[in-house]
């Protein structure tokens, strides 16, 4: 091989991508008992609890049981939670404990910061999701109906979740600051999103405002996968889902090529 290729290689905005992709992988796999089976008994509590109190009060869809309509939302929600935790608690603790350092001394591009950490984030997202998939499927099995739309707005939200942890990673100096940006934005707005209800059964204002929440088209078009049927239409949800995730893609980018509040 030619010392020409090498430097080449070399150069490539996602060479080394892999390597930090399988460090962070392994960081959140060693640990699974509390990164993901933690997060699939909370969600079955969830189920456990609403299922049980509104299956026979809550009518959504004509041929939909309340259980079977709330299982795709937790699938959904532990989704986006974990993809933003992955990546948010990885930087976050890189910079507290300074082994950020031994990243920063490696010629990674932006490219492959971004690319290994939202990977990374995808791959924790979707596992809980299966883990929560698996679990509650066995108290009412939702269906199949269009399975596309369910691997799409899966890996979508989560990349778009893992991409949001990476900035509040970068933007946070310490745990109180994350937890204030998990706690003030993503929970409310995912709780606002339609995980346990139909935004049709709100009242006309909240729905407009629940129109305004991106997390709301996540979880609609997810849940279009299973039943054939949604709130707002699969490519409106595709549409702003996809509008959000380059804006924050983006602006994560822009911020790892900057070095904002890792090189200082």
């Amino acid at each position: 091989m030619s010392n020409t290729h090498i430097v080449s290689q070399s150069r490539h905005p996602l060479a080394g991508a892999r390597t930090l992709f399988y460090k962070e992988v392994l960081r959140f796999w060693k640990v699974a008992f509390q990164t993901v089976a933690a997060p699939v008994l909370t969600a079955v509590m969830y189920l456990l609890i609403f299922g049980h109190v509104l299956e026979d009060h809550v009518k959504v869809y004509d041929s939909v049981g309340y259980t079977s309509f709330l299982i795709p939302g937790l699938v959904m929600m532990s989704v986006l939670q974990n993809s933003f935790a992955n990546s948010s608690s990885s930087l976050i603790q890189s910079k507290i404990t300074g082994n950020l350092v031994f990243l920063l001394l490696t010629p990674l591009s932006h490219w492959a910061w971004y690319s290994a950490y939202v990977g990374a984030s995808i791959v924790r997202g979707v596992a809980v999701g299966l883990g929560v998939m698996v679990v509650t499927v066995w108290f009412a099995p939702p269906g199949m109906a269009q399975p596309l739309w369910v691997l799409v707005f899966a890996v979508l939200g989560a990349a778009m979740m893992g991409t949001l942890g990476l900035i509040a990673g970068l933007w946070a100096e310490k745990f109180d600051q994350l937890a204030a940006f998990q706690n003030f934005i993503i929970m409310p707005m995912t709780f606002l999103s339609g995980v346990f209800y139909s935004v049709h059964s709100l009242p006309p204002f909240w729905q407009g405002v629940s129109h305004l929440n991106p997390f709301f088209y996540m979880i609609d078009g997810f849940r279009r996968g299973f039943f054939g049927v949604s709130d707002v239409s699969p490519w409106l949800s595709l549409s702003v889902v996809g509008v959000s995730f380059a804006l924050v893609a983006g602006i994560a980018l822009q911020l790892l090529k900057s070095g904002y509040k890792i090189r200082s």
